[in-house]
């Protein structure tokens, strides 16, 4: 009998050592969303752990198949007095978009004609921003114009001229190098959604180019990316573009010649 309650004992103390154990690893899961101390049930992940797993799951298929309202995106610009431009890239649909990655890098012929008309001749502008769903069309609605309204008001107080804002469905990083060339700015901003994660279906990244050429790759380029509520807010990002923007006109570059680092901000 006393052998039976030693190892009755030794069962519970063993049970809240592992209580204590998953205390302090729950603690530590409040500073991130990665998956933690999930713990396991015989050789499986614990029931909760694997629907939460299924729902983010969910959540990142969604975000790239849901449909985007780029007329939504145009009136909420209107609405903050910022003017903008629909365009179209060489992709007509979703399907077509996400099987040939090529039909987003382009613009589509009306677009080409387009921004031939509107190129300016006298005075190119500082910044051509570009808007387009990416991978996560969900990302560009909720975050696109809360992070461009303080960017432009920040650039506009220091004397930047800029162009319409041009919202593109269907568009990958690659295509504001040809908006950019055409409308010979010199500098172009694209915010798409970006490729989504468990847990972040809703990530925005924003990527600038000195500039910008048909010759520009991913080298001559800066990414600003995760920036959401739960990453980084699109407030905090405005700050953090227009630093890098401001610099990048001051050094003529952009890419890996550009770092937001003190060094570089003197």
């Amino acid at each position: 009998m006393d052998a039976e309650l030693q190892n009755t004992d030794r069962v519970r103390e063993a049970v809240a050592a592992g209580r204590a154990k998953a205390d302090a690893w729950e603690a530590l899961r409040r500073f991130t969303d990665a998956r933690i101390a999930l713990g396991r049930a015989g050789g499986s992940l614990r029931t909760e752990a694997l629907l939460d797993f299924r729902l983010a799951h969910a959540e990142a298929r969604d975000a790239v198949y849901t449909s985007f309202d780029p007329d939504a995106l145009v009136k909420e610009l209107a609405a903050a007095k910022i003017r903008s431009v629909r365009l179209t890239s060489a992709a007509t649909n979703k399907a077509d978009y996400l099987a040939n990655p090529a039909l987003g890098r382009t613009l589509s012929d009306a677009s080409r004609k387009a921004l031939s008309a509107m190129r300016y001749s006298a005075a190119p502008p500082d910044l051509c921003i570009i808007v387009s769903d990416g991978l996560s069309a969900r990302a560009a609605q909720l975050h696109a114009v809360e992070t461009v309204v303080p960017l432009t008001r920040k650039l506009a107080d220091v004397g930047w001229s800029l162009a319409p804002v041009f919202v593109v469905p269907f568009a990958r990083v690659k295509i504001q190098d040809e908006v950019g060339e055409r409308l010979r700015a010199r500098i172009t901003l694209m915010f798409l959604g970006e490729r989504p994660g468990l847990d972040s279906p809703d990530s925005l990244g924003a990527y600038f180019t000195y500039s910008p050429n048909s010759r520009s790759t991913d080298a001559d380029r800066n990414c600003v990316s995760n920036i959401r509520h739960a990453g980084l807010a699109p407030t905090a990002a405005a700050g953090v573009l227009f630093r890098m923007l401001v610099l990048s006109r001051r050094l003529s570059a952009s890419g890996v010649a550009v770092k937001d680092t003190e060094a570089q901000l003197k």
